[in-house]
């Protein structure tokens, strides 16, 4: 049932990839056919899935390399379900946002179905040596993405700068999970939480940090961040889609998932250094924002300081915490991808990212209109204005941290308001003012190109009005898990004591 979201993917990247004399046409209707049908399989599985588990769902067990203790495990939850439906969802808004007029179709698409393969195996996996070969699956397909039809300035550097950040990213990660599993005696590299509680609190304090700077690299979090302005701003919209909207969630699910998950105790440990690593974080991203003139570069900044949350979120560990660093990936990944899609129709249609010579774009006559009222929408949205869903995912994190960490938290309540703060300038300086009668001849945004903002912005208003469709999915499981690490936290007291 799950194999079916890897496994679809990976034969259309195959078929358009190898079939010969497919035109860029039928490659891209093929693309778009098996991202559409990932999709329906993906709203099955939602309909079919049990809010009041707690536990694994729909498990897929088949022994592989037992001599190395690789199983093929597969199982959801109410951590990875939202996370495995918002990587379905971006992977058609990438194909379908790709101009028709691509170059080598065939070859991009292809990446683009193997890209969103290892990513949903990624949070699928249930053995952890699987999880690393999914994780790195994405490395090269995204490398070739950026470097082939990234922008013309830096693309090459970007990319190569990205391949060797993603790779040491995996060998730390790598290199975490065979500590836990040789120094914790268990018989395979299935995933279970339990085969820490063994190890002396050091084994335990030295493994987590080689997980947190691997997955810290590809949220990214500050000061491990500075691949990320480069690869976003060179890399086309939609894979700046992917890179943003689904991709950094890997880090952030991954610390959750197996950071937090298995090391609950060496986890107390270093909260309060993560939870101000988070707030830095938020305070960096949100200052950076404001000093950009590219408008791409600034939504890249604004992404830093939004995934700060989520890390002061899975610091705090709260129940309430963790189910707003759930929708807080959830409603970045959807928020971010209606940004780089819009910015991507400004650049095309006007020629410019640059804030000094943007302007007008809100004038109904021979402005975008429609395109900057969306891109307003995706500001609020980012700066969390009640009846969007970025509100409830911000709020959530907030109120669930204050009373773990309330200094941090606080500084996280200010830096949403510099969010509002580098919106209110990118939405004024490209909104408002007169055009230039001598260059301000725009070509028409058609409704194709329109297609994927409108379905983003229908999410966020719909999750944003109702966001219990969101929360039932994943509150059941967020609750259990913080239930764990505070009663590992008092067992801790109670040993001091």
């Amino acid at each position: 049932m799950l194999s079916s979201l890897i496994w679809l993917p990976f034969l259309g990247a195959a078929i358009v990839g190898f079939l010969p004399n497919l035109s860029a046409n039928r490659a891209r209707l093929l693309a778009l056919s098996i991202a559409s049908g990932v999709i329906v399989w993906t709203l099955f599985l939602l309909t079919q899935f049990n809010i009041s588990n707690a536990g694994l769902q729909f498990s897929e067990f088949i022994p592989w390399i037992e001599t190395l203790g690789l199983n093929y495990s597969l199982g959801v939850d109410g951590l990875s379900i939202p996370l495995l439906a918002l990587n379905s969802l971006l992977t058609w808004i990438v194909i379908y946002s790709t101009s028709e007029q691509i170059t080598r179709p065939r070859l991009y698409y292809s990446l683009i179905l193997l890209v969103s393969a290892g990513i949903a195996g990624a949070f699928l996996s249930q053995n952890l040596m699987l999880f690393v070969l999914f994780y790195e699956l994405e490395l090269i397909p995204l490398y070739l993405l950026i470097a082939i039809w990234g922008g013309t300035q830096k693309r090459g550097y970007a990319a190569m700068k990205f391949l060797i950040y993603t790779a040491v990213s995996g060998i730390l990660i790598l290199a975490a999970f065979l500590g836990v599993t040789w120094l914790g005696n268990a018989p395979n590299f299935d995933y279970n939480p339990l085969v820490t509680q063994g190890l002396s609190l050091n084994t335990q304090l030295i493994l987590l940090t080689m997980l947190l700077v691997g997955f810290g690299i590809k949220i990214p979090l500050v000061p491990l961040h500075t691949w990320l302005p480069d690869a976003y701003v060179e890399a086309s919209p939609p894979v700046a889609i992917f890179l943003g909207g689904v991709l950094a969630k890997l880090g952030t699910y991954g610390l959750v998932r197996f950071g937090l998950g298995m090391f609950p105790e060496a986890w107390g440990t270093v909260a309060p250094g993560l939870a101000i690593i988070g707030a830095f974080s938020a305070a960096y991203g949100a200052l950076s924002a404001i000093a950009q003139k590219d408008i791409k570069r600034m939504v890249a900044y604004s992404s830093i300081g939004h995934m700060g949350y989520i890390l002061l979120a899975a610091a705090a560990a709260t129940p309430l915490s963790l189910l707003g660093a759930v929708l807080q990936m959830f409603s970045h990944g959807l928020i971010l991808a209606i940004l780089f899609h819009l910015v991507g129709i400004v650049e095309n249609k006007v020629g410019t990212r640059d804030l000094d010579v943007l302007n007008g774009l809100l004038s109904p006559q021979r402005g975008l209109p429609l395109t900057t009222g969306l891109l307003v929408l995706g500001g609020m949205a980012s700066a969390g204005i009640p009846g969007l869903v970025g509100f409830i995912a911000e709020f959530l994190v907030l109120q669930g941290s204050f009373s773990a960490f309330p200094i941090p938290t606080l500084v996280c309540v200010l830096c949403s308001g510099l969010t509002a703060v580098y919106f209110v300038i990118l939405l004024n300086r490209t909104c408002f003012g007169k055009l230039d009668n001598a260059t301000a001849y725009y070509a028409k945004v058609q409704w194709v190109e329109r297609t994927p903002a409108l379905v983003l912005a229908a999410l966020i208003f719909f999750l944003g009005l109702q966001p219990t469709w969101l929360v039932r999915l994943t509150e059941t499981t967020t609750t259990a898990m913080g239930a764990t690490i505070t009663a590992t936290n008092n067992v801790q007291v109670a040993v001091k004591n």
